[in-house]
């Protein structure tokens, strides 16, 4: 069997297993209470939701990844890590822990995937004689923040139906497509079981969705996402290092430095949720939940196929691509704050 039957398999397998799971996921939610209630503005849906859909997603991964993974040191730190991450996720969606209990647990689950020799060492900068900066000592809260940073990225973003599990899946196969090119074919292979699995959620997640994947899901998403780009992409990509996972995944990526200017600003706590992310502020221009998120997957295709062209890139075109895209999103976002405020503006004028 060659590596293309593999990624293909693989990604079947987790489709099938995420698709025939979510039912028994919607039951296990309504039995142990993991139910979201509207409570406040944020909140789109207006009815309650089971949200344990992670739990299919988790399962058809972690059935793959015992399949076609050598049971290396960081594999095995990543799926010890990841399973931590769940079993959070599942309190959480039961419970609703505070936001210091989960950012403690994702920085115990980021220290078992360091130590288990997932690390970023080095950093693209095309202005220096070698071309990058190697980390040494900082490798280790530089790869922390990446993991507990993207996680949490990834979890902001799940805040209209599919959006998190649509984004994810285009994240998961455009890294996949660059691990498969760049010859790491274990990674492209947990990739695609991601996509498959995240894939598989969808048709009960899309507008109107039926189940939330939860932070179950989302906390869980975020984290393989983070540690795998680690383990596979930003090690093999070494002319581009951390530019290709940024450019995968620049919408949640800006979306949460946004919300951490925009709740420095207001004087609010950076972990205190508000409805100002870039999915809201399209509902605010008149956008419908499906029209929104079909928008931000466009938006997140066109980053991944950029990101798979300049994969093998010289450092300096893969540099000026980054700062280009970075500069042309956010002033598409100033451009449509500008609007929304427009609207206001002539709305309280009236």
């Amino acid at each position: 069997m060659n590596i293309m039957e593999k990624i293909l398999i693989s990604f079947f397998i987790a489709l099938a297993v995420s698709y025939t799971l979510t039912p028994l996921a919607n039951q296990i939610a309504h039995k142990i209470g993991a139910i979201d209630v509207p409570k406040d503005e944020r909140r789109i849906h207006s009815t309650p939701i089971p949200r344990l859909g992670g739990l299919a997603i988790y399962f058809a991964f972690m059935i793959n990844a015992l399949i076609w993974t050598p049971l290396s040191a960081e594999f095995i730190g990543i799926f010890i890590a990841g399973s931590l991450i769940l079993v959070c996720g599942i309190v959480d969606d039961t419970k609703q822990i505070s936001a210091k209990y989960k950012l403690a647990v994702q920085i115990m689950a980021a220290v078992i995937v360091i130590y288990s020799g997932v690390r970023i060492e080095f950093f693209t900068f095309p202005f220096t004689s070698t071309g990058m900066i190697y980390l040494g000592v900082f490798s280790i809260p530089v790869t922390l923040l990446w993991i507990v940073g993207i996680t949490n990225a990834v979890n902001l973003m799940d805040g209209l139906d599919g959006l998190a599990a649509g984004l994810a899946t285009i994240a998961s196969i455009s890294l996949s497509i660059i691990a498969f090119i760049n010859g790491q074919t274990v990674v492209a292979v947990l990739l695609m079981s991601l996509a498959g699995g995240t894939l598989g959620f969808l048709p009960y997640n899309f507008n109107p969705a039926k189940i939330f994947m939860g932070d179950t899901g989302s906390l869980f998403i975020g984290f393989i996402l983070a540690a795998i780009s680690v383990e596979g992409v930003i090690k093999s990509a070494t002319t581009v290092a951390i530019i290709i996972p940024v450019l995968v995944l620049g919408v949640p990526v800006l979306d949460t430095a946004f919300a951490i200017i925009r709740r420095s600003i207001n004087g609010q706590p950076i972990h205190v949720a508000d409805r100002g992310h870039l999915h809201h502020k399209l509902l605010d221009l008149g956008f419908t939940q499906k029209q929104t998120v079909l928008v931000l997957y466009s938006v997140s295709i066109l980053l991944g196929g950029v990101a798979v062209l300049i994969s093998g890139a010289t450092e300096m075109i893969s540099f000026v691509t980054l700062v280009v895209i970075i500069f042309a999103i956010s002033f598409g976002t100033l451009g449509v704050l500008f609007v929304i405020n427009q609207k206001r503006v002539k709305h309280l004028s009236k």
